[in-house]
């Protein structure tokens, strides 16, 4: 009994103890914050900030076939100006106290573009008027959206009324402008402009004014924030991109308004597909801005959800082409909210998300980057090769790869080209580049398809009875059908024979233009015309991407032009000349063909993924456009043909090196220049097909010319040296 008594006595002191040093550290502490630390603690408290802003989401990534991540974002350093967290110097202008907080904003504003200029960081400055006096505006060289902006801070300030374009000199004074300035002069100047705003901005009378233009530009941004939607919504950003080393100097030397953040910029992994990835940018008009958030504003008008719908600020990121345009609506993401505190040194205290941002979904396209990479090369090698032969440096071509058992792109890629990696860095040597690289020339370059569209005669010839696959026609060299129009053979042209008494098959074999001729005039334009249709020549492909539609000749299209259409004028039509397509159309062509009429949709999509990886959002199926009615004898006899030029024909010394059968065609096109645009086509294995390859080069001399680029690319698709051909990773599987 004593010894319990004992151990509770003992037990109770220790409790005692450590409660007596829990109050003692306790009466520390506030002691502390309340008398030694409590007139810092009291400012920081008084001085913090709170304020919801907009958290920009993550823009989706984009792979190839096989996973490969071809586009993604990285996470780079930013700079905020927040004038709010400018403390006011009253020292400035002691009896103005409106007069000296716009002075304290203004001087931390130029320390730090002294800074920024100290380090050769940019930073952004959207004022229409150059950096240094004498001031002229640039209105014709700025953005819709900077010259709305520009309109809309005027307005506000009651200066000027006028609607400023890209043809306004300058805008107009306001009668009250005029009245305060007391002057008769119209024009608002750029001096008067920087005059102006310096005074409304209450900068230092001894600033330079160069000085004080880089000041006001800040200003100006900051200003447009007040203003309503139509000016800007979001914060201003500074600067972006910039070096840890600047960053460190700016936390050490506090920079007043300084505000450090991040945010994420589009990084391109590969320096190949630039024409098809497409790249980012600002919105530039009012007219793109509607459109984008078109979805949204219908669907808020119809009473509907729209939580899931981006709505685009004027100061978003978005695709301005190729992938990056095409599939904007899953690569956006949703933005999210956000309510932040941040002390008097602009540091965050406190954040809390009242939406999360989500991320935009994993785009996966068709094409695999690896055989994309040695299309571009076998295509650049052959032109190259040409260029350096006859110095002509201003030609381009484009080679297409599709899948025939569906269309989708396997390869398409145009020469000239460029990186998107170093896109800005090449800007001015590529704007000057006689080969006009940022021509997409596979999917906006028209072409006339030459001889290989005698495949489409052939197979209209048979379809319509007015020949067979065995049947022979007996060519003269010259077509003397038409009295006023007697057009002739090349070997005609060259030899003055002709290729005698031959079937289809060694038609297109010899490319004989007179067998062609008087199929094409039997068979009779509209018929003709059905069969161009359905091959998808002078249709859209069904790409995702923007494509020119090309231009099929007919009686109909003549009449459009104003020109007369002649009986004759069929002949050329029969032998590729006269209409323009697309180098994807052509590609199409030739696979609907050896695919036996069936013509799908071309299309680069594979699938989408939310970005967790969690939900399928989209996944391709086949779409069948159109179907040809070719019997088994018509495409066995338009194969056999093909296959003959491969073994035996004009191209047979390229084909000896190729790893796999093929079928192909040539087609050489003169232009009115002097020149001959060379034009290929092919398809392998030879028996059951599984890829087509269209390929054209501009003053490619002959179809034949190109054999060798054709080549290279079944060679890379089929030996195993890129991915291509092999056995696809299942889904689910990790890469090696």
């Amino acid at each position: 009994m004593e010894e319990n008594r004992h151990s509770f006595f003992i037990r109770s002191n220790i409790l005692l103890v450590i409660f007596s040093a829990c109050l003692i550290a306790f009466i520390f502490l506030l002691h502390n914050a309340q008398i030694v630390n409590g007139s810092k603690y009291l400012a920081q408290a008084s001085t913090q900030v709170p304020r919801s802003e907009t958290v920009v989401s993550s823009r989706g990534i984009i792979t190839d076939r096989n996973g490969k991540v071809l586009v993604t974002n990285r996470e780079i350093y930013t700079i905020t100006f927040d004038p709010s967290l400018v403390p006011t110097d009253s020292s400035l202008v002691p009896d103005n106290a409106a007069l000296s907080r716009k002075r304290s904003v203004a001087l931390a504003a130029y320390r730090l573009i002294s800074l920024c200029r100290q380090y050769g960081v940019a930073w952004n400055d959207g004022l229409p008027v150059t950096s240094q006096p004498p001031f002229a505006y640039t209105i014709s060289t700025t953005t819709d959206v900077q010259r709305s902006r520009l309109q809309g801070y005027l307005r506000d300030r009651g200066w000027s009324e006028t609607a400023i374009t890209a043809n306004t000199s300058y805008p107009m004074m306001s009668d009250a402008l005029k009245t305060m300035q007391d002057t008769t002069v119209n024009s608002l100047s750029a001096n008067r402009l920087m005059t102006l705003m310096r005074e409304d901005f209450g900068l230092p009378e001894d600033m330079s004014a160069g000085d004080a233009r880089l000041v006001i530009g800040v200003l100006y941004e900051l200003a447009l924030r007040s203003l309503n939607e139509n000016a800007v919504t979001i914060q201003y950003v500074f600067a972006e991109d910039v070096s840890v080393e600047l960053i460190s100097i700016l936390t050490d030397g506090q920079f007043d308004g300084v505000v450090i953040g991040h945010k994420s910029e589009r990084q391109y992994n590969t320096d190949y597909a630039a024409h098809i990835l497409g790249r980012v940018g600002d919105i530039a008009t009012r007219e793109e801005r509607d459109a984008l958030n078109e979805p949204y504003n219908t669907a808020k008008a119809a009473g509907e959800d729209v939580s899931g719908i981006h709505y685009y600020q004027w100061d978003d990121k978005v695709g301005k082409d190729g992938v990056e345009k095409a599939f904007e609506d899953y690569l956006c993401g949703l933005d999210g909210r956000r309510l932040i505190t941040t002390d008097r040194d602009g540091k965050i205290t406190s954040e809390l998300y009242s939406v999360e941002p989500q991320p935009g979904g994993t785009v996966a396209l068709t094409i695999d980057i690896d055989f994309q990479a040695e299309v571009e090369q076998a295509l650049a090698t052959r032109i190259e090769e040409m260029i350096a032969a006859d110095g002509i440096e201003d030609r381009g071509g484009a080679a297409v790869v599709l899948d025939i058992s569906d269309s989708s792109v396997l390869a398409m890629a145009t020469y000239p080209t460029y990186s998107q990696r170093t896109y800005k860095e090449d800007l001015a040597e590529l704007s000057t580049n006689p080969g006009r690289p940022f021509v997409n020339r596979a999917l906006s370059g028209t072409y006339s398809p030459g001889s290989t569209f005698k495949l489409c005669t052939a197979a209209a010839g048979m379809e319509t009875g007015v020949i067979t696959p065995t049947s022979t026609i007996y060519t003269k060299g010259r077509y003397t059908y038409f009295k006023d129009y007697q057009p002739a053979c090349w070997i005609y042209r060259q030899y003055g024979g002709s290729h005698g008494s031959i079937n289809v098959s060694q038609a297109i074999y010899h490319s004989c233009n007179y067998f062609f001729y008087d199929v094409g005039r039997q068979v009779g334009i509209d018929r003709l015309n059905e069969f161009v249709k359905g091959f998808g020549l002078g249709q859209p492909t069904g790409i995702e991407l923007w494509e020119a539609k090309g231009i099929m000749a007919s009686p109909e299209y003549s009449e459009s032009q104003g020109l007369t259409w002649n009986p004759g004028d069929v002949l050329q039509i029969a032998i590729g000349h006269s209409s323009v397509y697309t180098p994807l159309q052509i590609a199409n062509y030739a696979a609907t063909v050896v695919r036996g009429g069936e013509r799908y949709a071309c299309h680069l999509l594979k699938d989408i993924i939310s970005y967790d990886g969690n939900e399928l959002l989209y996944s391709h199926e086949p779409e069948l456009l159109d179907s040809v009615e070719m019997s088994p004898g018509t495409l066995a006899a338009i194969k056999k043909g093909t296959g003959d030029l491969v073994r035996t024909g004009g191209v047979a010394s390229y084909f000896k090196s190729c790893v796999v059968s093929a079928g192909a065609k040539t087609g050489s096109v003169q232009m009115g220049d002097g020149q001959t645009n060379g034009v290929f086509i092919c398809y392998a294995p030879f028996e059951n097909p599984e890829i087509a390859v269209a390929i054209v080069i501009e003053k490619g001399n002959s179809g034949s010319a190109l054999a060798s680029a054709a080549v290279g690319i079944l060679n890379a698709y089929f030996s195993g040296s890129g991915t291509a051909g092999a056995a696809l990773i299942p889904e689910g599987e990790l890469l090696p």
